[in-house]
Formats: C-alpha cells, structure tokens, sequence
C-alpha cells in the first residue's frame, strides 16, 4: 500500500458535498463535507489499488506529477 498527500477541493451541489481531488482527477460525495472527505480518501485508495492491479499506476503517478521516493537507507 502506498501513501500519497493529496489535495482537495470541496463543493456544494444543491444538498451534496462533493470533495474532489484535482490532481488525480478523482471526486466522491457526500451529506457533509467530512462525509464526502472520507469517501474521497476511499474513492481514491480504490483508485490506486486497481491501477496498481492493471500495472498502470507508475503512469498515473508520474503524470500526475508524483515522484518515486527513494528509499531511506539511514
């Protein structure tokens, strides 16, 4: 499992809280903006998880502008 940071954005739509992750071009929603902030994190976890399982996810990292981290040997 990797870690990543990532921002996002959080928008209301009539009643719904949608939380969207523009450098991942990822969004979920929700009732409340902690609601639509934790589905995002799940959206994205998901997210990752099936590029990793289709061997896309060095791609979509690379172009979404994430950086290998180089192992701490220390």
């Amino acid at each position: 499992m990797i870690k990543i940071e990532f921002d996002s954005i959080v928008f209301q739509e009539g009643k719904t809280y949608v939380a969207y992750s523009p450098k991942l071009d990822v969004s979920s929603c929700g009732g409340t903006v902690d609601e639509a902030r934790n589905n995002l994190k799940t959206a994205v976890r998901l997210f990752l998880e099936e590029a990793e399982k289709m061997g896309t996810l060095e791609d979509i990292m690379s172009e979404s502008g994430y950086e290998k981290a180089e192992p701490n040997l220390n």
